[in-house]
């Protein structure tokens, strides 16, 4: 008998990974200064430490060829001190250091918080789901990430319940197709599928719909679960085996199965052949390992809220758990057409939310296409260990996961 492999990565009743569905949302609101910092600019140089040192401050470092200094100030005295700094006459001009907004023409660009969190809310059309406003910089720094790279054609691999063939967003995206369900059509009748290689690489700055964290990526869609979300060992053991054999540099694989041989010798097979790999960590809140996400030669991924804290639903444990990712309320790409989410139609026009470590693995999977494509000549261990080492040490980091919260801005630098 066939193990089986469930999306969502707890079990059967966890059903599509905690995958809620919004109507699309409002704008975000403006976003405030960067805390502990200013912005202060010098009629002449030589006076610049001597008026600092008035106020009990150092000085900063020159910000390219404008001979303003990024100074260091204490967190919420920044307005005190730029009206202070500004009625001295040895200062030219102080002020805030504002968060700069990715200019996307990404419709709903505002609601990705995972990539840039400047403390936004935004509420569906209806009314009824406001999500609120998060800790500003709890985001993986993807859009400082992109002014290194935004990919390059790095392929990713999304073995999953396929890709929609509608969604103009992410279907451009796919470079290669395969089916290990049988049976089936090859498109994404369950939308877990498209909804993550949205997160992994949605086109962005086409005015519609979302970024993906890897905007540059193309996708490689193996389709190893079915119309209903459930696959089997052998299926996922083939579409990794495909991947690898397609070229993929990353495999995301936002599922989970029991234990199985002949999965960890994929696993492995995939890994000396130069492919990073990574899963999502479960859903179950507690810290019972599933499969792939446990394998040694596979990066566990856990999820987090837009406060940088552990979602309440994430599977987690440091001692086997490497990293966290946003995984609450990620907007993303789904199909254009009915699909059934369990016992029921739901229609979808595109775009939407989704909840689980399914969300949080293809963001990890994401950094790690964008740190190849900065780092060319690199193995999957100096990739992996370059994801890890660099992430951000939020609370829960040793105890809920090994590493922290991925930083894709660090990652490729």
């Amino acid at each position: 008998m066939k193990k089986v492999v469930v999306a969502g990565l707890a079990a059967l009743s966890m059903g599509f990974g905690a995958i809620t569905f919004a109507a699309p949302g409002n704008a975000a609101t403006q976003s405030p200064p960067i805390e502990g910092q200013v912005i202060v600019k010098f009629r002449d140089d030589r006076a610049a430490a001597g008026v600092l040192r008035q106020h009990g401050l150092g000085e900063g470092e020159t910000i390219g060829s404008t001979r303003a200094q990024l100074v260091n100030v204490p967190a919420g005295k920044e307005r005190q001190l730029i009206e202070a700094l500004s009625r001295n006459p040895a200062v030219e001009y102080a002020e805030p250091d504002e968060l700069v907004t990715a200019a996307t023409a990404d419709e709903y660009f505002p609601r990705q918080y995972a990539l840039q969190n400047n403390g936004q809310q935004f509420t569906n059309t209806a009314g009824t789901l406001t999500i609120a406003g998060g800790k500003v910089d709890a985001d993986v720094d993807a859009v400082e990430a992109w002014n290194v790279t935004t990919g390059a054609g790095t392929k990713v691999a999304v073995l999953d319940s396929g890709v929609a063939n509608d969604n103009p967003d992410i279907t451009p995206k796919v470079v290669a197709r395969a089916n290990f369900t049988g049976g089936e059509t090859g498109d994404d009748n369950y939308g877990h599928g498209t909804h993550v290689a949205g997160i992994v690489a949605a086109t962005a700055n086409n005015t519609r719909g979302v970024a993906g964290t890897c905007p540059g990526c193309t996708i490689l869609d193996g389709k190893v679960l079915n119309d209903s979300g459930v696959g089997s060992t052998s299926s996922l053991a083939n579409g990794i085996n495909w991947a690898v054999s397609n070229g993929a540099k990353v495999i995301n694989m936002s599922l989970g199965v029991r234990a199985s041989r002949t999965l960890e010798t994929a696993v492995n097979n995939a890994w000396n052949k130069g492919a990073v790999l990574v899963a999502a960590a479960g859903n179950g809140g507690n810290q019972t390992k599933i499969y792939p996400g446990a394998y040694p030669n596979v990066i566990a991924v856990a999820a987090t809220d837009n406060n940088d804290a552990k979602a309440s639903f994430s599977t987690y444990g440091a001692s086997w758990v490497d990293i966290a990712a946003p995984g609450v309320n990620v907007y993303s790409t789904f199909p254009n057409h009915t699909f059934v989410l369990g016992t029921q139609n739901k229609r979808s026009f595109g775009y939407d939310v989704g909840n689980g470590t399914s969300m949080s693995s293809p963001i990890v999977a994401a950094a790690a296409a964008l740190a190849w494509s900065s780092n060319p000549g690199a193995t999957p261990t100096s990739i992996r260990s370059k994801v890890e080492s660099t992430a951000d040490k939020i609370a829960g980091t040793g105890t809920n996961w090994a590493h922290g919260r991925v930083n894709a801005n660090n990652a490729v630098r």
